[in-house]
């Protein structure tokens, strides 16, 4: 008997059943053959073929589907031989006397096999689209003539050096000579490296012995100390550094804090939606709750209070635990800046109900209208007013190398700060950071530098600050390019931009499109979208399903990293076209 794994999409996921018959047509022209020997049997396995995807040149949305699908998933059909097997047996006996036992062909790993958690949890930014465009990207390399553009961007995440940020020179420098030591005992060092450089990379050496130890878990003493000094420059209040994090990337920390706080099934977490889906599919992983507060789209992203505190009566009227509140500023996807008010009335929020605020703070540096205010700084003045309302409020805020100017994604980067938890809650914390011994060093590194870059006076001050303004001046250029462009396009609205490196417009599908979608297979009308949008020009971004949005709308988040206009032009082409098409 033949039998089959076949996959089917369910409610978004994907779960294999068995099936006693032969293997849909449509699917075996699509699959390729690979026969083997093991375990005493004869197995024939059928794997998705790469090879015939890598020529995909249709702009059809289904066949879209189709190609992605076909990378990411395989089918096994399972043929066994009687005779073929009883022939293998026999030679392995009588070529080994320690063959003693038989066993029967095992099924490979499935998805029910899995961890449940894992495999329900989705991850839009590097989801469906993202691997399509690398596809896109592959084929343009072997046939540049094939598509109907040149290149392919990832406007899809906010990886500032994968387009044309370049790193800033200090840092470069700083960690040249930490990699490799022995250039500072070099005669031409100091030709090479500015004054400033060269000391500093002696005091992190010093501090730290080399990189390529461990280093204390929580990360090198002198660099928690550097940070607590930085975060009081920034709000005028004192820092720990014994409560201070370094981590792998604010990612680390995020994963960190909702393992430890995911107490019980019942434990639940606000998320604001629009959400950056870390947060959606971390709490899926420990298997927590996420209540949703919708952010106001009229009112620039901003958070309603009234709003925020209805759902967590709600949630306690369900029984929900509510452990902590997330809270990104400056916003991911939407790009918006908190108002004080704003902060002052969810701490407010946060004391009453003593719930953890989780405050993600990674663009902070990324702020073109208004100005960044961080939630300890708003906190520490509520605190001073009415010491006896808001002292016992826990907050954990974060930030990182990755964003800012610094960008520096791959170095993996960041810091957690915990103001007002239990000393035997941060002795947990500290022992789950224990196990993973310590986050990169280098990165660890380069967050020293991000809070203490060259000040006027300093060698390398006029380059560090040319360059820190020329990267800011460019991004905030770039976001009103985009925006500009968004404003022309039919049916499209969008927030002016504020901060962080997105933007996050309102899209109008004509219902004609929906239908074209439903037909197509997908299950959400903006999804079609981007593919469409992705096929026919080569840009790459997320649906706003993805991120979550209010019922009955449709959104797409793109970065504004992309160089040039000609990615602007593009955009307005290809809406013009969709709305013409499906008018």
């Amino acid at each position: 008997m033949t039998i089959a794994a076949v996959i089917s999409r369910q409610g978004g996921g994907l779960k294999y059943g068995l099936k006693c018959s032969r293997v849909d047509s449509v699917i075996r022209s699509r699959l390729s053959c690979l026969s083997f020997v093991s375990n005493n049997s004869l197995v024939s396995f059928y794997s998705t073929s790469s090879a015939s995807t890598s020529g995909f040149t249709s702009t059809s949305p289904s066949t879209s589907v189709i190609a992605s699908s076909n990378t990411a998933t395989t089918s096994a059909l399972f043929s066994a031989s009687s005779r073929s097997t009883r022939s293998y047996r026999a030679r392995n006996i009588a070529n080994s006397r320690n063959f003693t036992t038989t066993t029967s062909p095992k099924m490979p790993l499935t998805l029910d096999k899995l961890n449940a958690h894992v495999v329900d949890a989705k991850y839009a930014v590097r989801g469906r689209l993202a691997l399509r465009a690398e596809e896109l990207r592959n084929q343009l390399k072997t046939n540049p003539k094939s598509l109907p553009f040149t290149e392919v961007i990832n406007a899809n995440i906010g990886n500032p050096q994968q387009l044309d940020q370049q790193p800033l020179t200090f840092f470069r420098q700083v960690l040249a000579l930490v990699q490799y030591p022995q250039l500072i005992k070099h005669e031409s060092c100091a030709k090479l490296f500015p004054r400033d450089v060269i000391e500093r990379a002696m005091v992190l050496l010093k501090e730290i012995g080399s990189v390529g130890s461990y280093s204390h878990s929580k990360g090198v003493p002198y660099i928690r100390k550097s940070i607590a000094e930085s975060i009081e420059r920034r709000d005028g209040f004192p820092a720990d550094p014994e409560s201070i994090y370094l981590t792998t990337g604010a990612s680390a920390g995020v994963e960190r804090l909702l393992h430890i706080l995911s107490h019980s099934e019942n434990s639940a977490f606000l998320i604001p939606i629009p959400q950056y889906p870390l947060y959606s599919a971390t709490l899926t992983l420990v298997n927590s709750n996420a209540v949703q507060y919708y952010l106001d789209e009229s009112k620039d992203w901003g958070t309603d209070a009234n709003k925020m505190r209805d759902i967590i009566e709600e949630a306690k009227r369900e029984g929900l635990d509510l452990k902590a509140m997330v809270v990104i500023n400056p916003g991911n996807p939407t790009g918006s800046v908190l108002t004080e008010q704003n902060i002052e009335e969810i701490i407010d929020i946060a004391a009453k109900d003593h719930i953890v605020i989780i405050a993600d703070e990674v663009y902070q540096t990324n702020v073109y209208k208004g100005e960044f205010i961080s939630f300890k700084k708003v906190l520490r003045k509520m605190q001073q007013k009415d010491p006896q309302k808001y002292n016992h409020v826990e907050l954990a805020s974060l930030h990182s190398t990755s964003k800012g100017m610094v960008g520096e994604c791959g170095q993996r980067g960041g810091y957690m700060e915990l103001v007002g938890f239990h000393p035997d809650v941060e002795e947990t914390i500290y022992k789950l950071a224990s196990i993973s011994l310590c986050p990169p060093v280098t990165g660890q590194v380069l967050t020293e530098l991000m809070v203490n870059p060259p000040r006027a006076g300093d060698p390398s001050y006029e380059e560090y600050s040319q360059e820190f303004n020329s990267i800011y001046n460019t991004l905030k250029d770039r976001s009103t390019a985009l925006y500009e462009a968004f404003k022309q396009m039919e049916g499209v609205t969008c927030n002016p931009p504020e901060g962080a490196m997105y933007l996050f417009p309102r899209i109008t599908i004509p219902d004609k499109a929906i239908e074209a979608a439903n037909k197509a297979g997908y299950s959400m009308a903006d999804e079609y979208y981007c593919t469409l949008l992705l096929e026919k020009t080569g840009i790459c971004v997320i649906p706003g399903s993805g991120f979550g949005q209010e019922p009955g709308t449709w959104h797409f988040r793109t970065t504004f990293l992309a160089p040039g206009t000609e990615y602007a032009n593009r955009f307005v082409q290809f809406h013009k076209w969709f709305m013409d098409e499906y008018r």
